[in-house]
């Protein structure tokens, strides 16, 4: 079981190179003159008394970009956002309902760069008090959870690949039960890992 104490100070302490989608993949050449949107998510724990918890959402299936992934509450930094952390805790309670004054922020994780043009900054954050998730109509299909130590565990996450735009990209994958996490979350959640 990992401490509140031990998760907040792996955190804050100064963070190394951020992680990208093209990590695993040194053949694929980045777009030249690319401009990254600026974006955030929240990685929000609860329960570290009984060892811990990561919240995770299902996007609707609906959705014209990453219908049906598993992904962290999160989405693009607004004009109106005065940080990552606030965009973070806004698109959760838009998403999971999941209230700011829920939620202690812990730190960022270093940021990670998306195959789809965003550097995404992870926000780690305890749920400090119980919440209802009500998931967002038409964004958000199911609000789940897995074990905190399922996810810091090296030996649950897997390299898999498939064709993207005519090239083998190859991901990280950490499945839990029905659920096949993988690409940015997975990596994004493999940083946490590996700081712990």
């Amino acid at each position: 079981m990992i401490a509140l104490g031990h998760l907040k100070s792996l955190v804050q302490n100064p963070q190394p190179k951020g992680s990208s989608d093209y990590d695993l993949n040194p053949g694929l050449t980045l777009p030249a003159g690319r401009k990254l949107r600026p974006a955030a998510v929240l990685i929000a724990i609860s329960d570290l008394d009984q060892g811990g918890r990561v919240w995770l959402t299902k996007r609707a299936s609906g959705l014209k970009h990453h219908p049906s992934q598993i992904a962290f509450p999160g989405g693009k930094i607004d004009a109106q956002d005065a940080s990552p952390e606030h965009a973070a805790l806004r698109e959760a309670w838009e998403e999971i309902a999941l209230a700011s004054d829920k939620v202690d922020i812990f730190g960022r994780l270093p940021p990670h760069e998306t195959v789809t043009g965003f550097s995404v900054v992870p926000i780690v954050a305890h749920i400090s008090e119980p919440f209802q998730p009500v998931a967002e109509a038409g964004e958000v299909d199911e609000i789940f959870s897995v074990p905190l130590p399922h996810v810091l565990s090296p030996e649950n996450y897997h390299i898999e690949k498939r064709k993207w735009r005519g090239s083998w990209r190859r991901f990280y994958t950490v499945p839990y039960g029905p659920y096949y996490i993988w690409g940015a979350t997975a990596c994004m959640l493999r940083g946490l890992a590996d700081r712990v």
